[in-house]
């Protein structure tokens, strides 16, 4: 009997999460879905048919922190943000939603939102005041089941750039103040509906006075300095996240809360996470970012000026070896989708922005400086990439796998494709990259949603815009 199928993929070395194998087949897809891996298709009948003999085959990424909507509207940077994800092989990217509103009006972000994606996307939902624990519950109906908080946010360290509403281009800056009372709030609400809070864990007290005191001493003797990096990391020290990390878990205990820990890079405090991991188990989860793998203080340009700091070299071992080691759940990009000269502020270190893009870079990172260089292997990629994210925020297994009736969210990689990193071939709207001039060994060529081509050899397919679709979350 004849098999039939929309696409076919043969000769496929197929990455499994947490099998610790890979294995060659081949993938048959029916409606944009996974309909069976066979080792033979001597007779079936496939409307497209594509070789990845010679290549590897992986859950598509998904991305759990990606900010884009912050400095152009999001019914323009999902156009720009979600291409340059599927450069990286990326399927789904979630973002930080940021309001200073009601979450009731939510509903202008997603109709924007329709449309206008090449990859799959879900929200988190940050919580900068009480009055938007009312609008957890709508949030729940909606699919939305995760909630960030900015522990970072308070006292004269209080910006933050809110999203734009959909179709006005003005970067709307606010002030907030993100409490001890709010956090245990939100831990409370979260409890009772289920959902996951994200934590920036940052002692936004600590942090505060240690910037005061080093502006005071440029003020008054000059800039002595000539690493703003080293001093942006000594007024953020990782003691103010070990701290955080550790008052914040004794809060989430009490209510039964789970707790995701975002961007952890140094050894303080993956050490602090590593002790409430073994103290809570399965309610503690941590994520890192390519750039605490890749880049340290000695960086020195501003363009590298982030929250939490880019740390020392022996932190960037540190979380190599938390990742190896089962300590990291998942990898984010922290994705901050700006321009060169908006990033840059005025020159100095006080007024550039923190954050930079990513999450083209995300994978080809891991390939090329993890398991082109025996630091892992292509199935713990696949975990701390798809397999985890789409496990914690309830995904999973529509996404995260590859097995029969999950989306055929796929990407084929070759680790043999070396490529120099610019900004132009990464396709978003920021035009730098910490990573320009870098030659990465190890990229994907080719990014499926949903049984749809989007990417192939660096090219997207421009009639896939806006087959990205929200998912639901929890």
């Amino acid at each position: 009997m004849n098999d039939s199928c929309d696409v076919l993929i043969t000769n496929a070395s197929l990455v499994i999460p947490k099998s610790g194998v890979s294995f060659d087949t081949n993938i048959l897809i029916e409606k944009g879905k996974i309909k069976k891996l066979s080792k033979s298709v001597r007779d079936t009948n496939a409307g497209k048919k594509i070789n990845a003999k010679g290549k590897f085959v992986l859950p598509g990424l998904i991305d759990p922190h990606v900010h884009y909507g912050v400095y152009t509207p999001i019914d323009k940077a999902a156009i720009t943000e979600s291409r340059s994800a599927s450069i990286g092989g990326v399927t789904t990217i979630i973002r930080m939603l940021r309001l200073s509103h009601s979450y009731r009006e939510i509903e202008s972000h997603l109709q924007a939102s329709n449309g206008t994606h090449y990859v799959d996307y879900g929200i988190h939902a940050s919580i900068f005041g009480f009055g938007q624990l009312a609008d957890v519950e709508y949030l729940n109906k909606r699919g939305i089941n995760s909630l960030k908080l900015y522990l970072n946010l308070g006292n004269d360290q209080n910006v933050v750039s809110m999203d734009q509403d959909p179709g006005n281009n003005s970067i709307n800056n606010q002030r907030v103040n993100v409490t001890r009372d709010l956090m245990t709030a939100t831990m409370k609400k979260a409890a009772q509906s289920s959902s996951v809070v994200l934590v920036h864990a940052e002692d936004s007290s600590k942090c505060s006075r240690r910037i005061r005191n080093a502006q005071e001493q440029e003020k008054k003797y000059g800039n002595r300095e000539i690493n703003p990096l080293k001093i942006w990391s000594e007024c953020r020290p990782p003691e103010s996240e070990a701290e955080t990390i550790s008052s914040s878990c004794h809060v989430a205990k009490e209510y039964g809360c789970r707790v995701y820990f975002v961007h952890l890079g140094s050894r303080l405090a993956l050490e602090s996470a590593a002790k409430q991991k073994a103290n809570s188990p399965g309610r503690i989860f941590v994520e890192t970012c390519p750039h605490y793998l890749t880049h340290s203080i000695d960086y020195h340009s501003v363009v590298g000026k982030v929250v939490p700091p880019l740390r020392t070299k022996k932190d960037v071992e540190s979380t190599w070896w938390a990742l190896k080691n089962g300590i990291i759940d998942t990898i984010g990009s922290d994705h901050v989708a700006s321009t060169l000269s908006l990033k840059r502020g005025n020159g100095d270190l006080w007024t550039s922005l923190a954050g930079f893009p990513g999450v083209a870079t995300l994978l080809p990172v891991l390939l090329s400086k993890g398991v082109n260089e025996n630091k892992i292997d292509l199935v713990k990629v696949s975990e701390l990439t798809s397999y985890n994210t789409a496990r914690i925020f309830g995904m999973y297994p529509k996404k995260g796998i590859i097995k029969k009736g999950s989306d055929a969210d796929l990407v084929v990689i070759d680790l043999s494709v070396r490529k120099k990193v610019t900004p132009e071939i990464l396709q978003s709207h920021s035009d730098y990259t910490i990573y320009d001039g870098w030659v990465l060994n190890g990229w994907p060529v080719m990014t499926m949603v949903r049984g749809e081509v989007i990417m192939e050899d660096g090219e997207i397919n421009g009639s896939t815009l806006g087959h990205g679709q929200f998912v639901e979350m929890g």
